[in-house]
Order: C-alpha cells, then structure tokens, then sequence
C-alpha cells in the first residue's frame, strides 16, 4: 500500500499542471455551488427573519392622492383618514378584522429629565400596535386600552433612550415624568425595536396625542389584524370592499388605488415567497451548472491522463502487471487528487460564507417606516457540500475509470506503440 502511495505522489509531482489544473476544476465547482447557496440563504433567512417578527395577518392603510376623477372632483386631492375611518374598519368588518388601531405622530420634539434630553418624534398608538410591528416591551407596560379611554399622559421610551435620559443618575426609570414640549410624561415602559441604530421615537396613547396637539379627528394610518383571510384572493377580495366603504367616506373612485395604500403584508408574504422560490431554484441551477463545468474539467483531464499513460501501461504489462492494478492505481489517483481539491473548495467556500455574515449580515435597509435585515445566516447544510464533493470524486473516476479500462485491455505491444 505504500508503494502505492508513493507511486501516486511521484506522478502528482511529475505531472504538477495538470494535478493542479484538476484540482481547481474540482475546488471552484464545489466553492461556487457553496457560495451561491450561502448568499441566497442569507436572503432567504433575513426575509424569514423579518417575517417572523411581525404578524402576517395584518394590514396598514396609508392616506395618498386621487388619480382618477370622481363624482365631479378632479383628481389630486388629498385623502386624509380620520376616526371615522377606524370606526368603520371594526363596525363594518366583524368576520375579518380581529383588533384595530391607527396611528398619529407629532415630529421633533425634546424630550427631557432634568439636564439630560433627547429629540424624538411621539407616535400615537393603540394598544394593537406591538402585536403588528417589531416592537418588544423591555420593562413596564405598552400602551393599554385604559390608557386611550382616558387619554393618559403615559409614554413608553427606547430603551437607548432612557438610558440617555436616566443613566447619568442611574436612575429607574419606570414611574418617573419626563417632559416633552411643557407636558409631562410618566414612564411606563421601555421598549426594543428591530435593531435601529439609533432610537426615533417614544410611545404615546393615540387619543392623548391628539387631543394635546390639536390633531382634531385625524390620524396618521390604520392597523389592524385580520381573520379568515386564508389565502390572496380572499385578501383581494377585502381590500376591494374596505376601499369602497373609504372612498364612500372620502368620495374617491374604490378602483383608485392611489387614494389609499392598502399594506397586506400576508399578500406581500405569498408573493415574496414566490420570489424566494425562484430565487432559489434559479441559485440550484447556477449552482448545478458550476458543478457541471467542475464535472466536465474534471473529466477531459482525466481522459488526457490516461490516453498519456497508455505506454507505461504498456511497460507496466510488460513487467507483469496486472490491469487490476493499473486501474485500481488511477482510481485511487484520481479519488485523492479530487477529494484533497474538493475539501479546499468546501472549506474555501464555508469560508466566504462567514465573511459574508461578519461583513453583511448585521446590515439594516431602512425602508422609511422601519428597519430590516437583507442578509442573515447565509449557511449552507454541510450535507450538500459533502454530496457535491462525492459527486465530483465519483465523476473523476469513472472519467478515468472507462477509458483505464479500455487501455489495459490493450496488448501490450499496442500499448508500447501509443504516442
């Protein structure tokens, strides 16, 4: 066995090109079939990721602009949502919206306790918020529903923010008044969100903020959450309905879909879902065609390394050599020379996939009204790196395997007589 060995390693230093030339064919095949999979991973895990931290049964109703003509007003108006609207969504829509809300903010505004400020927006909630956004209570309470009846002075703070406003003095926050524009706040609660930077705003109850900044009965958006929508055309079918009963409210066109922004994020759930798939058969096919060109690189070499060798074999059979032997000398050749290349693929590969989560993965997109993460996680199931590295191995001997065969069945005067 260990003339084997050594016979094996002194053709590998005589013949260094092409052993390398095998090698990076079987190395690049396995290292793109790896990178490609972690990086569509890595999407596929962050939009999971970011799904997972919302309710997919919600929906949020955003004011816009008419672009169609209607009931003799032109086009262009402003459509501003009110109370009426969110009286409408829980009265006329029982079978289908569990719990609704709205939202309404009041921007810039200095938020104090003792020295010590930050400058936030105040948004005004309902009580349905934190089961609908990435927001997760770190201590205290959210906004409740006693809180909206009886427009409470009570707020709810980032978590980096009260330790701005309260480090210092290393003081509890819960309990204490903070003041924001001459009103005083008592802290509720603190909250974390789904990794922004920097904190921007602080928590409110929705009819509190209204009242103390004259906002009347307007409102900033809707949010509710949804029952019985099992699937898009039933959600299609909502949303065609709600639009009619606001365009009545408002008298738009309930086929302009400019007047109001309907956000289903189970509809957008389903159709991004469809995106991942494509993505995802389309990297298996990059992937498997990369495999291929290894394959095949793999195999032209092979087929030259016999077709070279066919006069030693016929020295070899000559001297007595068995075709056993021969064969079982490139198979073995040829099985080292692809697992050695393909482990430095696998491990190459797996390589650029950490990097790729230590450099992206904690990269947040701010989309406007939040934060989400595009990269997470872009691993690869070790047991596709070793079936794709098998694959190769099993291509590089049977491409050296045929055509060894049909050499040493050549007589061995023939052989001697091969260029």
């Amino acid at each position: 066995m260990l003339d084997l060995w050594q016979e094996i390693y002194g053709t590998i230093r005589r013949n260094k090109l092409r052993t390398l030339l095998t090698g990076f064919a079987v190395a690049w095949g396995i290292f793109m079939l790896i990178v490609l999979l972690g990086a569509g991973n890595g999407l596929i895990h962050a939009f999971e990721q970011n799904a997972s931290e919302r309710a997919l049964n919600s929906i949020r109703i955003f004011q816009g602009w008419t672009t169609k003509p209607y009931d003799g007003l032109k086009e262009g108006r402003r459509i501003q949502l009110d109370n009426r609207d969110l009286d409408d969504t829980e009265r006329l829509f029982p079978d289908h919206v569990e719990s609704a809300g709205a939202t309404l903010s009041q921007s810039s505004m200095d938020i104090s306790y003792g020295a010590e400020y930050v400058n936030l927006s105040l948004l005004g909630v309902y009580p349905n918020y934190i089961e609908v956004e990435a927001v997760k209570t770190a201590g205290g309470r959210f906004v409740n529903q006693t809180d909206i009846k009886e427009r409470r002075k009570v707020i709810v703070l980032h978590q980096k923010s009260a330790d701005v406003l309260f480090g210092k003095t290393h003081t509890s926050p819960y309990g204490k008044f903070v003041r924001a524009g001459g009103v005083a706040y008592q802290v509720v609660g603190l909250y974390n969100d789904e990794g922004s930077s920097e904190p921007s705003q602080a928590f409110i109850p929705f009819t509190t903020l209204q009242t103390i900044y004259n906002k009347g009965d307007k409102l900033n958006s809707i949010i509710f959450t949804t029952k019985g929508l099992t699937d898009e055309a039933k959600n299609e079918a909502f949303e065609a309905d709600y639009r009619r009963v606001i365009g009545q409210n408002h008298r738009f066109d309930p086929t302009d879909d400019g007047a109001i922004w309907i956000w289903n994020r189970f509809t957008n759930y389903l159709q991004t879902q469809n995106a991942m798939g494509i993505l995802r058969t389309a990297i298996w096919v990059i992937g498997i065609f990369t495999l291929l060109s290894g394959i095949v690189g793999v195999s032209n070499i092979m087929l030259i390394t016999v077709r070279e060798r066919t006069h030693e074999f016929g020295i070899r059979k000559a001297l007595g050599a068995k075709p056993r032997s021969i064969l079982w000398l490139i198979i073995v050749e040829s099985v080292t020379i692809t697992t050695v290349f393909g482990y430095v693929g696998m491990v190459a590969g797996i390589g650029v996939t950490e990097w790729m989560n230590v450099a992206f993965g904690s990269q947040n997109v701010d989309n406007g009204m939040f934060q989400v993460q595009m990269f997470s996680d872009p691993t690869v199931d070790l047991r596709i790196a070793i079936q794709a590295t098998v694959t190769l191995i099993v291509a590089g001997t049977l491409a050296g395997f045929f055509p060894a065969r049909k050499a040493t069945k050549i007589r061995p005067i023939e052989a001697l007589r091969a260029d």
